[in-house]
């Protein structure tokens, strides 16, 4: 049985990772070792983030929303509950949207929320 020379595995290996750094510090970018474990760790921040933008969108999302209802005088929680009232079924993102680039569409919104509320 022939011997098999693990050299063009272990380079290519070695390329797909300090592709995965190249830009970053120090010995961080060309040092296998240190290369791996600063790879491993981006890693690790970019799955954390992927989840954390999320979050951060859906803060943002939640404040346009309470700027633009507390300008007609209703506060978020009590323009949420109009909302699932009045049957309209727009979600976050959307309304921040709508609150944000078309005020006038958005105060309609508002006052069918506020006369579910009534």
């Amino acid at each position: 049985m022939a011997r098999v020379k693990r050299g063009v595995t272990s380079r290519a290996k070695h390329k797909k990772v300090l592709k995965a750094v190249k830009g970053q510090w120090g010995r961080r970018k060309n040092t296998i070792r240190v290369a791996r474990q600063a790879m491993e760790k981006a890693m690790q921040y970019a799955y954390r983030d992927r989840r954390n933008k999320k979050r951060d969108f859906k803060s943002l999302w939640i404040q346009r929303i309470n700027a633009g209802v507390r300008s007609e005088g209703i506060t978020y929680s009590m323009f949420i509950n109009g909302l699932s009232k009045s049957g309209i079924k727009l979600d976050r993102k959307i309304l921040a949207e709508i609150a944000y680039d078309n005020p006038e569409a958005f105060k309609t919104i508002v006052k069918r929320a506020q006369a579910a509320l009534n």
